[in-house]
């Protein structure tokens, strides 16, 4: 019954179920419309009255999108302004970066690219395409579009591969120390880059998609299995230096 009030001073901002799945139940507002009071623009271009927003909120609560189907909470977040270095391989949304942890070891990395199909998402589930990241450097490879593989973004008709991605070093870092954070041995980090305050943590996923091993064009077994085989107890740059050279 709040919401007015609590968004009152912010064009933009995102709701989202704090406990769900696959990007679902997520809305991304970019804007109110000039003309028509009490209408929320998406990021898509679409309009959203605060009665349906309401209704949506409730929605959240009642774990409409949640794990198991149960009551959850709904969140209002800040809407990141995106860096431009994925301006041009992106359809309206924000592009985020997974790295996937293993042990506290950077195993794999990717981009998400939002789409048309997605609606602005990054998110793989809801059609946005995934490209590979080199762990080592930070550019961007191959990609992945609905199981496929792909070397261009469906909409821009821009290649994907070769971009340098900003503050590679940091997201590594971010990522790499959420094993100390969560004490989870699997987990998929996503994160943002925000054009004003840099690297951002966005989410911690308890348990990430397998989609990154096509957009990688590499299995994950293997590799998992070296990262086991590391003694315990090494600090985050020596976690970041050893998947950066093995």
């Amino acid at each position: 019954k709040d919401f007015a009030e609590l968004v009152a001073a912010h064009d933009d901002f995102v709701l989202k179920p704090a406990h769900g799945s696959g990007g679902d139940g997520i809305l991304v507002f970019t804007g109110r419309s000039a003309r028509r009071r009490g209408q929320y623009r998406l990021i898509d271009g679409t309009f959203m009255s605060e009665a349906e927003i309401r209704f949506h909120a409730t929605n959240i609560i009642s774990g409409r999108y949640s794990l198991g189907g149960n009551r959850d909470c709904a969140m209002l977040e800040y809407c990141v302004r995106a860096d431009p270095v994925f301006e041009h391989v992106s359809y309206r949304g924000i592009p985020d970066v997974r790295v996937l942890v293993f042990r506290g070891y950077p195993a794999a990395a990717m981009a998400r690219l939002p789409t048309r199909a997605s609606h602005g998402k990054a998110n793989l589930h809801q059609g946005a395409v995934g490209v590979g990241i080199n762990l080592k450097t930070g550019e961007t490879t191959t990609g992945v579009l609905d199981s496929v593989v792909t070397d261009e973004h469906p909409d821009t008709g821009e290649f994907i591969a070769g971009i340098e991605v900003p503050r590679w070093d940091k997201l590594l870092h971010l990522a790499a120390s959420c094993y100390e954070l969560t004490g989870l041995g699997y987990l998929g980090v996503d994160m943002v880059l925000d054009r004003y305050h840099g690297p951002l943590i966005l989410e911690l996923n308890a348990r990430p998609g397998l989609a990154i091993q096509i957009a990688n064009r590499a299995g994950l077994a293997e590799r998992l299995r070296r990262i086991e085989a590391e003694p315990e107890g090494a600090s985050v740059d020596a976690r970041i230096a050893w998947s950066r050279e093995s």
